[in-house]
């Protein structure tokens, strides 16, 4: 029997009982979903991050304390370290130290919330410039006015804060002129931020800035940051800031050896590659955790296989017993199989596209975030590629015990 009609007695086989063979798929068609949208979610989360690590400006630098992260057990590290100082920040600013940077801005993350007569909230407080805040994400108080340099300087008890921060603590209100407390300090409200949801790691409606020297000093007590910001003259001044900051750095820190360093550097190039190692890494994480339900899928097709051949034991050996040979009876159970797993592929793939197209509605229309749907050519190829092959593997044994029937035994099987 060539290849055609064995396709076709196949796809017979499998008519005959179409509800068994839509829950056999069902397994698979979870699986492909799985990848589809986790491969497009991903792929989408990465376009936003990157999006808005260039609306933040292509001269940005960004210094870190601590030894550059290798592995997870090093990210640890870095959020213990206390390497960067004040005494850095001003070795940095110096001219002949770091000829191409026009700016910097330190920064501190506060741990705890913020309260007003008795309600608290738990906002997401930095210790920062304002003025930064203006630069980086072009965002400007609704109320109010931002905190200046001199308030920096002055070490005052000022804060901008976010929408929800003051729904949460003023309701309908008026927050600017008011006060809040972080750490049992009030600290004046100067400035509230128009809703503006999620951008880049910060949700701004959460958000509560104060001086980076206030945070330090008053509420924090420590003397050392936590992040640096720098700006470079222009993009093409970048490379040249890295490696004076690297310089002026490792002469401060007494430091001879680049493999010692206390502190690492990232421009946005680094920024971004660092942004793809983290979510490939993380895509196959959860690809293989999608996997996982593609090989219970499988082991689902192999079982109903068995069933089939134990159920048409009789048809097996009628059609040995008019001349079709093992290995058309081989082929046979192996199509099916195959086209089992084919079509939960490609109805993995409609629907995961689908799933996938949704969540990017309602992220870029519902939260407003600027989100674009990614469809994963690769993903859709992955997801029938491994859904047929799944079929060929748990396909096999069901296979070649059909094969193996005697066909004397077989038409006697009642």
């Amino acid at each position: 029997m060539d290849l055609k009609n064995t396709f076709k007695t196949a796809l017979e086989g499998l008519r005959t009982n179409k509800l068994r063979s839509g829950l056999t798929i069902l397994g698979v068609v979870i699986g492909v979903v799985a990848i589809i949208t986790v491969i497009s979610v991903t792929e989408g989360a990465k376009g936003l991050i990157l999006n808005q690590i260039e609306s933040m400006g292509a001269e940005l630098v960004v210094l870190r304390p601590g030894r550059e992260p290798k592995g997870p057990t090093d990210f640890t590290e870095t959020m213990m370290s206390n390497s960067l100082k004040t005494r850095d920040v001003e070795a940095l600013k110096k001219k002949e130290n770091v000829p191409g940077l026009v700016d910097i801005a330190p920064s501190l993350m506060v741990p705890g919330g913020v309260s007003r007569e008795g309600e608290t909230f738990r906002a997401t407080v930095i210790g920062w410039s304002a003025e930064w805040l203006v630069e980086m994400f072009n965002i400007y108080p609704e109320e109010g006015v931002l905190f200046s340099e001199d308030d920096i300087k002055r070490k005052e008890s000022v804060a901008v804060i976010g929408q929800r921060v003051k729904e949460e603590l003023f309701g309908f209100s008026d927050a600017v002129g008011e006060r809040i407390k972080i750490k049992d300090r009030a600290f004046k409200v100067v400035g509230v931020l128009p809703k503006k949801g999620q951008v880049f790691t910060f949700n701004i409606d959460e958000l509560v800035i104060i001086p980076y020297t206030t945070a330090q000093t008053y509420i924090l007590g420590i003397d050392y940051y936590h992040e640096i910001l720098i700006k470079a003259k222009d993009e093409a001044s970048v490379p040249g800031v890295i490696e004076d900051v690297k310089r002026t750095l490792r002469e401060m820190h007494g430091i001879d050896d680049p493999e010692k360093d206390d502190f690492f550097v990232m421009g946005q190039t680094d920024i971004a590659e660092r942004l793809n190692i983290v979510t490939g890494v993380l895509t196959l994480l959860l690809v293989s955790v999608a996997a996982i339900s593609l090989t219970v899928g499988g082991i689902g097709v192999m079982n109903i296989m068995l069933v089939s051949v134990t159920e048409r034991t009789h048809e097996i050996g009628l059609r040995k017993a008019v001349g079709a040979t093992n290995r058309d009876i081989l082929n046979q159970f192996l199509f099916e199989a195959i086209v089992l797993a084919g079509v939960g592929g490609i109805i993995g793939i409609v629907l995961g596209g689908a799933i996938s197209f949704i969540i990017s509605f309602i992220l870029s229309k519902l939260l407003g975030l600027d989100w674009t749907f990614v469809f994963p050519v690769f993903g859709a190829l992955l997801g029938i590629g491994v859904s047929s092959f799944v079929g060929l593997i748990f396909g096999l044994y069901p296979a070649r015990k059909a094969a193996a029937k005697d066909p004397i035994d077989a038409l006697r099987y009642e």
